[in-house]
Formats: structure tokens, sequence, C-alpha cells
């Protein structure tokens, strides 16, 4: 028997109204005392309270609105579905700006329809800014469209990137940004995934490349992204874990092409 054709619309409605809903929550959680919870790949790898307690709230959202549907997120275990969407969340991308206080955290929510990314909402918590875009749709900021910088030359981009919570990842990213930093405008590290891909979205950044990233750090950002006339890449990156390259798809080769020298990737990037 077939599946029900989805409606991508109706998959953007619901991820934006969990969204919002789960920014609430984390905002909540920020008004009180944030500790650390857990950790996880490292000892400075930090899970709190609020990520578990916002991921349970958008599963049981999500849950509630398409029981059939899969779910893949940060904080908790994978479940199957049979209906072909799957939705892709982290509760909160920046955990440990979210711990010090610092504002670049977010919720970000994707839905993926058999493997495709289609729908995807990234809320800026601190700054109550919403990302969003879907497959046939523009990408917008609080409703309005955004589009990516327009062309530049490679000494004068504004470069995004972030560092991994183990000590030889991170060996690996510290030359390599010391070896990109004389190549462009400057290099900045904000903490999120996600907020770097929308900031690429909206013509604040030139570019964004990291080692170390998960599918829930860039689902939703990266479809943003490429509404807005980004390209994204996700590859390998030379200390052997999975890399995002991102940029407006104008200049994207010849960003690639300095990550790569750089030593962000391995030489050979694979599409």
């Amino acid at each position: 028997m077939s599946r029900p054709e989805v409606s991508v619309a109706s998959l953007a409605d619901l991820a934006l109204t969990v969204a919002q809903q789960a920014a609430a929550l984390v905002r909540d959680h920020a008004g009180r005392k944030v500790e650390v919870a857990a950790t996880k790949s490292s000892d400075i790898d930090v899970v709190t309270a609020a990520d578990r307690a916002t991921e349970e709230l958008i599963r049981r959202l999500i849950h509630a609105a398409r029981p059939d549907d899969a779910f893949l997120g940060e904080e908790g275990d994978d479940v199957p579905g049979t209906s072909g969407v799957r939705w892709i969340v982290d509760p909160i991308d920046g955990t440990v700006n979210f711990l010090y206080g610092i504002p670049e955290y977010a919720v970000s929510v994707a839905a993926e329809v058999d493997g495709e990314v289609v729908a995807g909402v990234v809320v800026d918590v601190a700054k109550d800014v919403v990302y969003a875009g879907h497959l046939g749709g523009v990408a917008t900021r609080d409703g309005v469209p955004v589009v990516v910088r327009p062309p530049a030359p490679l000494a004068h981009r504004l470069i995004a990137t972030g560092f991994n919570y183990t000590r030889p990842v991170r060996e690996v990213q510290a030359a390599a940004a010391a070896r990109l930093l004389p190549e462009v405008r400057d290099i900045r590290r904000t903490g999120s995934c996600a907020l770097d891909l929308c900031r690429v979205a909206e013509g604040a950044l030139d570019g964004y490349v990291e080692e170390g990233v998960h599918t829930w750090d860039h689902a939703a950002g990266g479809l943003i992204a490429r509404l807005a006339g980004a390209r994204t890449l996700v590859t390998l990156g030379a200390a052997g874990t999975e890399a995002m390259v991102c940029g407006p798809d104008h200049g994207f080769e010849d960003l690639l092409a300095a990550v790569t020298e750089a030593g962000f990737l391995a030489s050979v990037p694979r599409e």
C-alpha cells in the first residue's frame, strides 16, 4: 500500500509551531540557574536539564500531531517511523553559550521526507528571531525574505567556524583556522552551527566551515541557507569526522578551495 502524499507546507507549519513553543521553554530555563546535567564526547561537551526538557517537549508535540513519523534528536534515542517523514531536532544548538548566559543559542527543527530535508525552522532564542523555509518557498527571517551577500573576493569575506570538544580534532581545526585567517577578512566563532548557517542565508556572513558537526546541527539551517542562495557541502574533515561548508553559490568554489588548502577538509572533498 502506498503512503499518502505529505504536504510540505503542513510540515513547515508544524515545525514553526513546535520550534516556537520549544524556544519559549528554553527562554524560561534561561531565567533560572543553568547547570550541567551530563557530558558527552568529552568533559567540556555538556548537556543541561534544559536540553533534555526541550527535546522531550518537541518529541511530545510532534508525536501528538504525527504519530507515525521518525525522529532524530541530539539528546534522545532515534525513533523509527512508517510515514516517510523524519524530524531532525537540536533542542539547544549552542549549549555552552546557554550555560554561560551568552545570547547565541537556537532551537533547530527540520522535517525530512524520504531522506530530503523539506522544511526547517531555527529560532534564535535570546533575540526571539525566527528563520524558516521550505521547499517551494523562500528563506525568511521573521517572515521577511532573506538572501545571501553579493559576490566578494576571498580577502573581503567574513567566515564563521567552530571547534570540536575533543582535543585531536580541535588541534587540527586551530591550525587550519590560523592558515585561513590571513586569506580572509576575518573569522568568527559564535558557537552555534544553526545560527551561523542562517547568518550566511541573511547575508551577515560570507561563509561557514566546521568539522565535527552532526545532522541535527545543520539540517534546518542548511535548508534555509540553500533557499537563500547558498550552497552546502557535507564532506570529510581533515581529522576524519563529518564537516560542513556553506557559502553563497556564486563564490562557493573559491571558498571550498580555500578551506581545503587551509586544512579544514580532507584533500578531496566528496559530494
